[in-house]
């Protein structure tokens, strides 16, 4: 197979997906081939996503994913990236206490993120070298002259050879211009698009400022038989990094049934919901100097992309990958299942070598 000229490279999303597919990708790409990964947010993470204080004067709270389970089949399947981020810190085994603990079991470990759990996206996105482009909403794709041309909702152009889209696979399916004819002429693939599904929760962060004492016994519990309420967490004692200069911080998630009765409502008029939950739950819980809300429309995948392929080639010249965990499942491991076969698919579609170092 002739190599396809590759001097640009986009990835769509600046979560674990797209900078995990980024890091691959730039090991096999040519030198001097530019990476580029486009964002709506404001930051780097995506549902990996840890929230700061206005005054950091707290502890940052991760509001989506929370720790990382790895069972023996992904210890295996993934042990040099596991590894790797242990060794540089970023990984450490839990030894917390954890309450009610939904996902344990004999061939589960967890582990927690010191630094946050973003902290594991941007080690990615630096070993991608990518340019990262933040408020960046991509609403159009499309191919001019065997290249790709995406439009962003300010008006702005990305011409690159070549696109991974990361993001959530009803976005995906929003898209404007010759990505839909894409779609369209495969039948079968956008059926199975359109049959994707997610679950839906908010979240809550607060912030304490120093000196202040959470007397719980458990870093993590998780509530069974709460309407609103399914999980709480201490930020800090989650991850083994209290300290007395810097106040405490706690999560709490939503279940899915209440995120669903309140799927149209905004994050800030259910906030006060949630905090009266909280409280009938904790009734000594001080009260925080900051609370921060969340909305993820897109929590979890409830329904995959069937068969769970990792990703979906929608055209080879140029290569427009779909990719994330709704082609595999929704934790660390799936997201790195899936941009391993993002990486076997732009082999495939491009010619270009495939590294020896897989992941």
């Amino acid at each position: 197979m002739m190599k396809t000229a590759m001097e640009k490279l986009v990835v769509v999303g600046a979560g674990i997906t797209g900078a995990s597919s980024a890091a691959l990708l730039k090991k096999i790409l040519p030198d001097g081939a530019v990476v580029k990964i486009l964002d709506k947010s404001r930051g780097t993470g995506g549902r990996m996503s840890t929230s700061r204080c206005s005054n950091g004067k707290s502890a940052t709270v991760d509001l989506g994913a929370q720790y990382i389970s790895i069972n023996l089949h992904y210890a295996k399947v993934h042990q040099s990236i596991h590894e790797e981020l242990i060794s540089q810190g970023l990984l450490k085994a839990s030894t917390c206490v954890m309450e009610g603990d939904k996902f344990g079991g004999e061939d589960i470990l967890h582990y927690v993120a010191p630094a946050g759990i973003s902290s594991l996206v941007k080690h990615f996105v630096k070993q991608a070298g990518a340019e990262v482009a933040y408020e960046e909403h991509v609403t159009k794709v499309d191919i001019e002259n065997k290249k790709v041309k995406l439009t962003t909702l300010k008006g702005q152009e990305e011409l690159c050879d070549g696109v991974i889209l990361t993001m959530p696979v009803p976005q995906i399916l929003q898209l404007d211009g010759s990505i839909r004819q894409l779609i369209d002429s495969q039948p079968k693939v956008k059926e199975n698009l359109e049959n994707v599904s997610y679950s839906m929760r908010f979240a809550v962060g607060l912030f304490y400022d120093p000196g202040v004492t959470l007397s719980y016994p458990w870093a993590v519990k998780y509530f069974r038989d709460n309407p609103c309420v399914c999980y709480i967490a201490i930020d800090d004692k989650k991850r083994g990094t209290e300290s007395d200069s810097v106040g405490p911080s706690v999560v709490i998630h939503t279940s899915v049934p209440f995120g669903m009765k309140h799927l149209e409502e905004d994050k800030d008029s259910v906030k006060d919901i949630i905090m009266k939950h909280v409280k009938e739950l904790l009734p000594d819980i001080p009260e925080p100097a900051e609370v921060k809300g969340h909305k993820w429309r897109y929590s979890q995948i409830h329904k995959s992309y069937v068969n769970e392929p990792g990703c979906v080639v929608l055209s080879q010249t140029p290569p427009i990958i779909l990719a994330g965990d709704a082609f595999s499942h929704s934790n660390l491991d799936g997201c790195l299942t899936s941009s391993s076969s993002v990486r076997d698919a732009f082999i495939n579609c491009t010619g270009l070598d495939q590294p020896t170092n897989r992941l």
